[in-house]
């Protein structure tokens, strides 16, 4: 008895699904965005505007495009993670759970950096500091996992972990050149 490939169970999800999958994952990551944008747009005119930021700092109208792309990225990066079989599907599950964890993370240190400043000073940039930190190795783990899994959802993460690491150094440089 001969069987095609039509007739055999599909493994993978189905086209339909595998969409409603992408779109969730852009939905998630433009509501992480969404967060962060409406503490950003409140205080970048505010305390921001008058903090001594460093001199590798972009203008404001940067971080938009780039975080954007970048989100889009993350998420791309997810659905791949999520459409695979790995032979273990526990790693796709590390993975995914990773992925989750350092998105919690970057929903965090925007309202803490832009939001927590106005209300107990330079101790917010501090807290935010060290949650970007953990970000970072967050990140860095989440794109280790995400190789084991699928290379290229690993590559995709590479420029958000650049921006991230980027993001680190210029809240450092907030809190040295605002003492």
């Amino acid at each position: 008895m001969s069987t095609d490939a039509a007739s055999r169970p599909s493994r993978s999800p189905t086209l339909a699904r595998s969409i409603v999958a992408l779109v969730a994952f852009l939905v998630i990551a433009s509501a992480v965005a969404a967060l962060g944008a409406t503490t950003t747009i409140r205080e970048v005119d505010g305390w921001y505007a008058g903090a001594a930021r460093a001199s590798w700092s972009p203008p404001n109208a940067v971080f938009g495009p780039v975080w954007t792309v970048l989100y889009a990225l993350m998420s791309i990066a997810a659905w791949l993670i999520w459409r695979s079989t790995p032979a273990d599907p526990r790693r796709r599950r590390t993975a995914l759970g990773l992925y989750v964890g350092q998105l919690v993370l970057n929903a965090l240190w925007t309202p803490v950096f832009f939001g927590l400043y106005p209300a107990v000073g330079a101790a917010g940039w501090w807290i935010a500091l060290a949650i970007i930190v953990a970000l970072d190795v967050l990140v860095l783990i989440t794109t280790i996992r995400f190789w084991a899994v699928r290379r290229i959802a690993a590559v995709l993460l590479i420029p958000y972990g650049a921006w991230v690491l980027y993001a680190t150094t210029l809240n450092a440089a907030v809190i040295v050149l605002n003492r």
